[in-house]
């Protein structure tokens, strides 16, 4: 998609450098500018609840109208030329190639079929929680979540309770399992990026991603086993005619692949080129080429017999991907203000100053709730980096003198994608593809009502052992 974009701009990528900025200047930006933002949050929150069938049908257009309301006043008051930039730099740099990631993986993972008999207990089901915690660091969240969710679910569609699985698998599977690697999770791969050791994070983060992952494993034994013992339906019994394997399993040689190409694009520097003054790295088109290409192949090698036993449809990426085409447009303001407030200027100053004390020091545990609570409502990409650069952009100097500040931008970008549906592109799959397996999620608002009574608490506890 990425390389079609270069070819379509060819006119303009080689265009003659200006001076000054070229986007937006969020200092010149009031509240009212994130309006569209939090139109299409409220949207999400609010359309299924009043129409679902009405919701799942325009989506898209909803998403569409929200983006527009920004882009439109933009042009107004900014120009067009201005616009444009701000709408390529979203879509070339984050939108892309987040999207294509995301496409890579669901469509490989989404090959790998485990079959066979598994039996719905809290026991088993702990134990698949527990082995997508571990996957996720080194196969991606989204990797890891559509790897075991339809067979956990699978598990469990006897059971007439079965929503705090899908809730709780969103919180470690698809989010505080991704805390180790820049694979696990994008903020962290933005991470990497910028300089930060590949196995940083495995050091630093270790203790915390376990205290949390360890404890919300404990919270969900004691909750599904009250439930499972509870359970009026009768367990299906194994018939033996589908011994326990997994087919498909060349897709994840084609994993492998997606892993060496996001470490390639990290690793090697082949220039760039320039789309209206954006810089696109040249080692990120390789790599994006090369995840479509390594979709295509798993589209044609696996048995269309085999994804349709696994349930596997387009659906869950067609709705992320309509969505968060809206997200990342209606985003450009809020971000837009928030690297102004780390110039103290702007309409959103006050989180700038909300970090750092009198005497200029970082306040470590509100850089983990802001860039947590911002990740939980606004993309954690952009906001990881936000507050990456807000601390000083200084990777070497960020991983030793301020290590447990980075630490706190980390494991705040990462905990509290969990918090909301939008938090991480993972939940919304999960979410989706639970929900055509039958399971009646929580609303918007009742999803952020779970993850405040369980996840929070934790998260506070965390503040306290770890964020100092």
């Amino acid at each position: 998609m990425v390389p079609l974009l270069v070819l379509a701009f060819s006119d303009i990528v080689f265009a003659a450098e200006s001076s000054g900025s070229h986007g937006i200047v969020g200092s010149d930006l009031s509240l009212l500018w994130a309006i569209p933002f939090a139109g299409i949050l409220i949207s999400i929150a609010v359309f299924p609840l009043i129409s679902e069938h009405w919701w799942h049908h325009n989506f898209g257009k909803v998403s569409a109208f929200w983006a527009a309301t920004l882009v439109i006043p933009l042009i107004i008051e900014f120009g067009f030329e201005a616009t444009l930039y701000e709408v390529l730099h979203a879509y070339l740099l984050e939108y892309f190639p987040f999207i294509i990631l995301l496409l890579a993986l669901f469509t490989i993972s989404g090959g790998v079929r485990i079959k066979g008999y598994l039996k719905g207990t809290p026991e088993v089901n702990t134990l698949i929680l527990l082995i997508g915690t571990i996957l996720a660091s080194w196969m991606g969240t989204t990797g890891a979540a559509m790897l075991l969710i339809r067979p956990i679910l699978r598990a469990n569609a006897w059971r007439s309770t079965k929503k705090h699985i899908a809730v709780f698998f969103i919180f470690l599977v698809a989010n505080v399992g991704g805390s180790l690697t820049p694979l696990g999770d994008p903020p962290l791969f933005l991470g990497f990026l910028q300089g930060v050791d590949f196995f940083w994070t495995t050091k630093h983060l270790f203790f915390e991603m376990w205290f949390v992952a360890i404890a919300l494993l404990i919270v969900y034994y004691i909750w599904d086993k009250r439930l499972y013992n509870k359970e009026t339906n009768t367990e299906p019994r194994n018939d033996g005619t589908e011994p326990l394997g997994i087919e498909g399993g060349i897709n994840l040689v084609l994993i492998l692949g997606v892993v060496g190409a996001v470490l390639f694009s990290g690793l090697v520097d082949l220039g760039e080129i320039t789309i209206f003054h954006v810089h696109v790295a040249n080692a990120n088109l390789v790599r994006d080429f090369t995840l479509l290409l390594l979709s295509w192949v798993s589209w044609k090698i696996t048995s269309k017999e085999s994804r349709a036993a696994n349930g596997f449809n387009w659906f869950p990426i067609q709705e992320v991907g309509k969505l968060f085409a809206g997200i990342f447009i209606t985003i450009i303001a809020p971000i837009a203000m928030l690297k102004a407030a780390n110039d103290g200027k702007g309409a959103l100053q006050f989180v700038n100053h909300a970090v750092f004390d009198s005497n200029g020091d970082p306040i470590n545990y509100m850089f983990f709730w802001i860039t947590g609570l911002l990740s939980a409502f606004l993309d954690n990409a952009p906001t990881y980096l936000v507050f990456f650069n807000a601390a000083g952009g200084d990777a070497q100097h960020l991983m030793t003198d301020m290590s447990h500040t980075l630490m706190a931008i980390s494991t705040g970008a990462v905990f509290f994608g969990a918090l909301t549906y939008i938090g991480n592109a993972p939940n919304f799959m999960v979410k989706s593809i639970a929900e055509q397996n039958g399971v009646k999620m929580p609303s918007f608002g009742g999803y952020l009502l779970w993850s405040v009574c369980i996840l929070v608490p934790i998260l506070l506890i965390v503040t306290f052992l770890f964020i100092n």
